[in-house]
């Protein structure tokens, strides 16, 4: 049986792997061509220069290149800790520790859990210094330093063990002590333990990476001020993030629930786009929470999370599973890892689907904020400018942008905003 689940594993992982290569290489290949021919989506033609097009397309290519090594080395890392003895190496290692720590901590499973996310995040490094290093100060956004990086990173460490130790804890208290239906109760605690980060992470966690200001007097903060309450929309306070201390790339978001949510602008957004611009990125976002987009996305989510869950519970005392990958028997903590290491492959196909919801809710977002304003315009030309200064792929693969886009492209954004809102004359 054990070669049965091996088989199934790898059938699963080597299709997922084969899909991502090849839309990764058709992408490549498809962005070639539309740069050979000039193929400049309509919107931003008399927007672009040659250069900045040019240097959109060798982003995207370096990109892309970098992804063609990266999935040959994450894949290989992935198979060396599922086959290569790492699972059981760090069992042993939890079990013979497990005396410094009293008894009912779960110590051997969160030692276990924790040594395999220490091993994956390790392993993770030289892609994400060559693509900050390399790739993003090559085209001129990394703005981070060695040690800013590496400092992000001990905090960020110190931050998942004072958050994860006590989830794992949960969790694993539940499977062993709630029954049969532990997987009910364990969906409960980890969807509450969400929320929880959500209302801690915008007053508490944030500030450890970067500065937040409340936004200055003037006239964007006026003009948001008058925007929610158009709109209805409560928020604690308007500030500003040290974004640029690390990127030029920018953003803005909300975080926090109910009154308590924050909105927070990229200081580099600040810089880049115009007032009314920068208002219907907010109204695009607020449009999120009046159309309960982050309802619906909770909902699927959480229908995802308890299926996986029970799944989970059917094969939590399959000993098959367990010796595939090293393990000499059942475990708890044993079967935690090997779900969230499984779980990728086996529902890779299920991808295009959520981009498909995603991309939905961001069309319904930007005719909101349209609207909301009055003019199509501001929002268009936020998105031009945005995808301008963020060297954003122009021409994607259709598939690939399919496959891996949570957002439709610029281009396609444009076009939906203009179609609506052609005949009043506001774009």
């Amino acid at each position: 049986m054990e070669q049965t689940v091996v088989i199934l594993f790898l059938s699963f992982f080597l299709a997922e792997l084969l899909v991502e290569i090849v839309l990764n290489e058709m992408n490549l290949n498809y962005v070639r061509r539309e740069s050979d021919r000039g193929a400049i989506p309509e919107g931003f033609r008399d927007r672009l220069t040659t250069q900045e097009y040019q240097k959109s397309v060798a982003y995207t290519l370096a990109k892309g290149q970098l992804r063609r090594c990266a999935l040959v080395y994450d894949g290989l890392v992935f198979l060396w800790v599922l086959f290569g003895g790492v699972l059981p190496y760090l069992e042993r290692l939890a079990r013979s520790w497990d005396g410094l720590f009293p008894s009912g901590t779960q110590a051997i499973g969160i030692i276990f859990c924790l040594g395999v996310a220490l091993i994956v995040a390790v392993l993770a490094l030289p892609s994400e210094l060559f693509a900050t290093f390399v790739i993003e100060q090559r085209f001129g956004f990394n703005r981070t330093t060695l040690g800013l990086f590496f400092t992000d990173k001990i905090k960020g460490l110190a931050v998942g063990l004072v958050i994860g130790i006590p989830f794992l804890f949960g969790v694993l208290w539940l499977m062993d002590r709630a029954g049969a239906a532990w997987w009910i109760w364990a969906f409960l605690f980890i969807f509450g333990y969400q929320f929880l980060m959500v209302v801690a992470y915008p007053t508490l966690i944030a500030p450890l990476f970067n500065k937040f200001e409340p936004l200055a007097e003037g006239e964007l903060r006026e003009r948001i001020l008058a925007l929610t309450r158009q709109l209805g929309f409560t928020a604690s306070g308007i500030y500003t993030m040290d974004g640029s201390t690390r990127s030029t790339h920018s953003n803005a978001y909300f975080t926090g629930l109910g009154k308590a949510k924050r909105i927070v602008l990229f200081d580099t957004l600040i810089k880049q786009l115009a007032v009314d611009q920068g208002l219907a990125v907010l109204a695009h976002e607020i449009g999120h929470y009046k159309m309960k987009h982050i309802r619906r996305m909770l909902v699927v989510t959480g229908v995802l999370l308890l299926a996986g869950l029970f799944i989970l519970g059917l094969l939590l005392d399959y000993g098959p599973l367990f010796r595939a990958f090293g393990l000499a028997a059942p475990s708890h903590y044993g079967a935690l890892v090997l779900f969230s290491f499984l779980g990728g492959p086996a529902t890779f196909y299920l991808r295009p689907l959520m981009n498909f919801l995603s991309r939905r809710h961001e069309y319904e977002a930007d005719l909101f904020a349209a609207k909301t304003l009055e003019n199509g315009g501001p929002m268009v030309e936020a998105l031009v400018q945005l995808t301008i200064k963020n060297l954003a792929n122009l021409t994607p693969h259709p598939w690939y942008s399919a496959y891996h886009y949570s957002h439709p492209t610029p281009a396609e954004r444009i076009r939906a905003i203009r179609q609506v809102h052609a005949s009043s004359g506001s774009v």
